[in-house]
């Protein structure tokens, strides 16, 4: 069988770090890049030329770039997929340039686009792979397989006995993601993971990787060529030249409000203001409540609750307290005792990791006005408004007005023409370029 580069780290193949064994999660690594060069023979430049770059414990850092600038071999000498020519890897301290790579990749979860999973093998078989490589037993591994299931919002009674051509894009992924941590690896490697679904499918793909991280604090290094996605996922983004030269590594206000380069303005596009909605969290603005029925209820009750309520609508949920329709009084007046052609289905939710970008789509494209919000199961926890979306987007225009300012009274922008690149997008005191 070939070896797969997912893996856990020493720590968690001693002492148990699943929670199922009773003990804590590993969290992240350091890593750090020493003058790291890639050059293969027959081509007169190296594919990745003297990188050095630190990366924190417990971050997400986004590799982007153009195609062909060596992202990719960047990712893959990290555990060593492809063998440095020189330079050194130290993975917490620990120089790996020299380590036997096997043991390596079994320290370091790797995803991929497309997942890569096992076709012969089931889900859960896919999942234990590397707990069972490294010794875990049998019971200790069963656990950790539910575990697995469950934090990426699979259910593991329907889904562990499944074979990868039974899951949709979507699965795939969540188990590709489920098997990359499933030995309780500190560090993370994602090489474009989500860039073979649809639209839809890879935003709650990107919710559920934040939702993720926000629970287990793994070191991400992620690789994408879409800079709106590294704006959403990155705590830090390093946008790369060819060879893997380092234009820009930074935050992504920083780049989106002071690029460093022409270089680094292309990737950031135009629309700079209206891509900083995807620095915002739906869980960082008001989620109100909404005045819900199920399917479940009386449909006399439901006449009556919509009768008493303030507004003209009620959404009704499914058995699971999933949003199903949207109601209004003139759709219950149509129902004739049944709720089977009432209503309007709800067609997006967003979630609480969901960016406020994605909150305004999915209000703007519903054009009711507003979205549900949804927890990890797809439950109901309330909705967001176009009211509230908007004040939040005046509220950001506005701070970044007042910092552009400032910027320009320290001497950092020209008092006139209001030449950056965010602050036409914004729009200052001369109104929008």
């Amino acid at each position: 069988m070939p070896e797969t580069p997912v893996a856990t780290s020493g720590a968690a193949a001693g002492s148990g770090a699943a929670s199922a064994s009773g003990a804590a999660s590993a969290s992240g690594a350091a890593i750090r890049l020493e003058n790291l060069t890639k050059q293969y023979a027959g081509n007169p430049y190296p594919s990745v030329d003297n990188v050095t770059m630190e990366i924190r414990a417990g971050e997400t850092v986004v590799f982007v770039g153009p195609s062909g600038g060596g992202k990719t071999t960047l990712l893959k000498m990290i555990n060593r997929l492809i063998e440095p020519t020189s330079g050194r890897i130290r993975i917490d301290g620990e120089d790996v340039t020299d380590m036997d790579p096997v043991k390596l990749r079994r320290k370091i979860g790797y995803a991929i686009q497309s997942s890569g999973l096992f076709p012969h093998m089931t889900v859960a078989q896919n999942i234990a792979l590397v707990p069972k490589m490294v010794g875990w037993s049998k019971s200790r591994v069963q656990d950790r397989v539910e575990e697995m299931l469950d934090l990426v919002g699979l259910d593991p009674g329907q889904f562990r006995g499944r074979y990868p051509r039974q899951l949709s894009g979507g699965q795939q992924q969540r188990v590709g993601v489920a098997r990359a941590l499933a030995a309780d690896p500190p560090v993370l490697l994602m090489d474009e993971p989500f860039g073979a679904v649809d639209p839809i499918t890879r935003d709650h793909l990107q919710d559920e990787l934040i939702r993720l991280q926000h629970e287990l604090h793994k070191t991400i290094v992620f690789v994408t060529h879409d800079f709106d996605e590294a704006i959403k996922l990155g705590d830090r983004i390093a946008v790369l030249r060819d060879r893997s030269h380092i234009a820009q590594f930074d935050t992504p206000e920083a780049i989106l409000t002071n690029p460093a380069d022409d270089f680094v303005s292309g990737f950031v596009g135009a629309g700079a203001a209206l891509k900083r909605l995807n620095l915002t969290r739906v869980r960082d603005v008001e989620i109100a409540d909404f005045p819900t029925v199920t399917v479940d209820d009386p449909l006399q009750d439901i006449f009556d609750k919509l009768r008493d309520s303030q507004g003209n609508e009620l959404l009704l949920l499914d058995r699971h307290r999933r949003p199903y329709k949207w109601l209004r009084r003139g759709d219950l007046s149509r129902a004739k005792g049944s709720l089977a052609r009432a209503g309007t289905l709800v067609h997006d939710t967003v979630t609480r990791d969901a960016t406020l970008r994605d909150a305004l789509e999915a209000v703007l494209i519903d054009n009711g006005g507003r979205v549900a919000v949804t927890g990890r199961r797809g439950e109901y926890t309330g909705v967001v408004d176009m009211a509230t979306l908007m004040n939040s987007v005046q509220e950001m225009l506005e701070a970044d007005r007042l910092e552009a300012a400032e910027h320009r009274s320290a001497g950092g922008l020209p008092e006139e023409g209001l030449e950056h690149p965010f602050v036409r997008d914004a729009g200052g005191p001369e109104g929008p370029a």
